[in-house]
């Protein structure tokens, strides 16, 4: 590593490139800027940051309490702490007074982007095109374009490094049979991720249809029937979950968001990590308690001058088929799953409220593919360290690919979790830097996840003894 990187030469390597910029690379953006020694850099092809701005529903709060932000749990004396934006906001006190510990989510946001405009080393507007190995100078060439304010090319460029890290996000999962209307310009069928863009003419339709029974369902479902008439809601919420239940938030199940949990869970084998993902739906895609109370309460508040809203909620259902049935209507063809049984429903508009995926990593890794070591599906082998699996004679010149958010098979559910970033962020620049720069817990969780004779006990800390002043001095 350059010990003096103030100064970059156009074709020395870098120490780390980051591929896109949303919370996660952001959190190892704002971890890496005190390491003075690392010479690194961040690509991002949109014009600034945002995080889901089609959810940031008024009074939505995020899942995980504000310490998980983007730096405190791996260093809460950085500057780029949650409760530092307060303070340069001036907002500490009625933040103390709020008494708040899960934050509303357009605060979050404002949050990453008070981090992003105030942070070096980011590059907006800045596509990446390829990914390639150099053998001869066994550095990685990461091929880019400058857009403009249009997001037209305005100029091409290269860089070279000897660490790449992939925080390319997810995108919107839209099920197979409904991709041909949400693809047909016009037709109100819409992801969740652009509701509050299309909010006004979702709320003029006479039926709305929410599919998705996580989080994002809800918050958009509450949002809907809030800004519906008493008796003329015209609103039905489907789910593929069996019910509309509450995420896992005790104390204890909490803890598979641990550093300990996800070092057990990469340590089983393949097959065993592939099973667990069917079963641990309601850690991830339930839904807050204060979210299912909100909703009861607004239906019920509806029912005390006599007769029921106009809603239908129905888990255990998932659309089979859909189409168009005339200029204006849309067809859902529902099956429902314990049942077996089949109807149609027929309404005026459809939010798909249907999750994310990770994006797949083939196109901007479409160069390094002869290097790739797989699983048996196919899937990018990934390290204890995030380190994707590489021929020998690309990792024996210390070159390395890292990935945030593409490791769920690997690493498991708290892979997306925002509570986990930090630490995996702060590992991925220990592993870089070779140096223990931000020292990390032994241990995290109460829970032993596995069989083991001697569970670790890590020593109590004392604190420092303070040498007492002599009188007179």
């Amino acid at each position: 590593m350059n010990p003096h990187p103030p100064h970059h030469e156009p074709d020395a390597p870098r120490d780390l490139v980051g591929i896109g910029i949303g919370p996660f690379n952001l959190s190892l953006a704002a971890l890496a800027q005190p390491l003075t020694a690392l010479d690194a850099v961040f690509y991002e092809q949109r014009p600034a940051f945002g995080w889901h701005p089609g959810l940031l529903i008024d009074g939505a709060t995020i899942q995980v309490p504000f310490l998980a932000d983007l730096v405190t749990l791996a260093d809460p004396a950085s500057q780029w702490t949650f409760l530092n934006y307060l303070k340069t906001r001036e907002r500490l006190f009625p933040f103390y007074f709020a008494e708040r510990f899960h934050i509303q989510r357009a605060e979050y946001d404002a949050y990453c982007r008070w981090v992003a405009e105030n942070l070096p080393g980011l590059h907006f507007h800045h596509q990446v095109d390829a990914v390639r190995f150099n053998p001869e100078r066994d550095v990685f060439e990461v091929d880019f374009t400058q857009l403009d304010t249009d997001g037209e090319a305005e100029a091409l460029g290269r860089t070279y490094t000897k660490n790449i890290v992939l925080g390319i996000g997810t995108e919107p999962h839209v099920p197979e049979p409904l991709k041909p209307l949400v693809e047909t310009p016009g037709v109100p069928v819409i992801h969740a991720t652009d509701y509050l863009a299309h909010r006004q003419t979702l709320l003029a339709a006479d039926h709305i249809t929410v599919v998705g029974s996580g989080q994002s369902g809800a918050e958009v479902f509450l949002d809907l029937l809030r800004n519906r008439p008493t008796g003329h809601e015209g609103l039905h919420w489907l789910g593929r979950t069996e019910a509309f239940a509450p995420m896992e938030y005790s104390k204890l199940g909490l803890e598979h968001f641990t550093p300990d949990y996800t070092r057990y869970f990469h340590a089983l084998p393949e097959s065993v990590r592939d099973s667990l993902g069917t079963t641990q739906w309601q850690l991830h895609r339930g839904i807050d308690t204060d979210t299912i109370a909100a909703i009861h309460d607004e239906l019920y508040r509806r029912t005390l001058h006599g007769g029921w809203p106009d809603t239908v909620l129905t888990p255990g259902v998932r659309v089979r088929t859909a189409g168009r049935i005339s200029t204006t209507k849309i067809e859902l063809h529902l099956e429902h799953i314990q049942q077996g049984t089949r109807s149609r429903l027929t309404t005026d508009a459809v939010v798909l409220a249907t999750g994310h995926r990770e994006r797949p990593l083939d196109r901007i890794l479409a160069g390094l593919d002869p290097y790739l070591r797989r699983d048996s599906r196919e899937r990018p082998r990934v390290d204890a360290h995030f380190r994707l699996a590489l021929d020998p004679s690309v990792t024996g010149a210390d070159c390395h690919v890292y990935v945030q958010n593409a490791e769920r098979h690997t690493h498991g559910v708290g892979t997306p979790d925002l509570g986990l970033a930090a630490w995996r962020s702060a590992t991925i620049l220990n592993t870089v830097t070779g140096k223990d720069a931000y020292p990390l817990p032994a241990r995290t969780a109460f829970t032993t996840f596995g069989l083991e004779h001697h569970p670790q006990i890590p020593p109590a800390r004392q604190a420092p003894t303070l040498t007492p002043l002599l009188e007179g001095r």
